[in-house]
């Protein structure tokens, strides 16, 4: 069954190695980010879980709560995590969820629901399994991006993603291309002139559809 934006993540009982929990109990009433790697101990992906781990106090100062998996079990993830620390120079605080029955993975459909791990299988077995899920309080799926497994994931582009997500769920706006805090916000096509005016004072009407303003301080 396909994920798709709004709609509620499966609550998923999961092993990880910091022990089992719910993935609905995990998010909680934060935002949460998943992202997944098709193995552990493969160079591009251990990168990736060293950036994740450099940024943990950016998570912190958006209330968002990280969390990896891999079709790995959790006994491989603990020895990972001591070669993504010696990359990312910090310690990997997050949990990773050990993934090897494709349950996860499936359900997030990262993976067809024939989907199996051939004895001696290798990173392409699971390749699809490399992707970032952004989830709201609600527990719905608010963003998701698949990357090939040859391309590092930006996290600089998660992190501007998850603020433009913040912002338009507490402010009730849109960003445009490129977006970043601080810059011009659009205003929904729903909110008129005089509304606009009223909340954010002067504005921008770039075209009778695109209205921009700065957010009221």
């Amino acid at each position: 069954m396909s994920l798709r934006i709004n709609d509620t993540i499966p609550d998923l009982t999961v092993e990880t190695d910091h022990g089992t929990m719910s993935l609905h109990d995990f998010v909680g009433d934060h935002w949460a980010i998943l992202f997944s790697h098709p193995k552990d101990f493969t160079p591009v992906c251990t990168t990736e879980f060293g950036a994740v781990a450099q940024l943990a106090d950016e998570w912190e100062k958006r209330g968002t709560k990280v969390i990896g998996v891999s079709v790995d079990g959790e006994e491989d993830h603990k020895k990972w995590k001591a070669d993504i620390e010696t990359v990312a120079g910090t310690k990997a605080g997050f949990p990773i969820i050990a993934d090897a029955d494709l349950v996860l993975s499936k359900a997030f459909d990262m993976l067809p629901a024939e989907a199996y791990l051939p004895d001696g299988r290798t990173p392409a077995d699971s390749a699809t399994v490399r992707s970032v899920f952004i989830i709201g309080p609600d527990k719905k799926l608010k963003l998701s991006m698949t990357y090939p497994m040859t391309v590092g994931r930006n996290f600089a582009e998660v992190l501007r993603a998850l603020d433009g997500l913040q912002t338009s769920a507490s402010q009730g706006v849109a960003t445009p291309a490129n977006w970043n805090v601080g810059d011009d916000v659009i205003i929904p096509a729903s909110v008129s002139d005089a509304d606009a005016t009223a909340k954010f004072g002067t504005f921008n009407k770039v075209l009778p559809y695109l209205r921009t303003a700065k957010l009221p301080s």
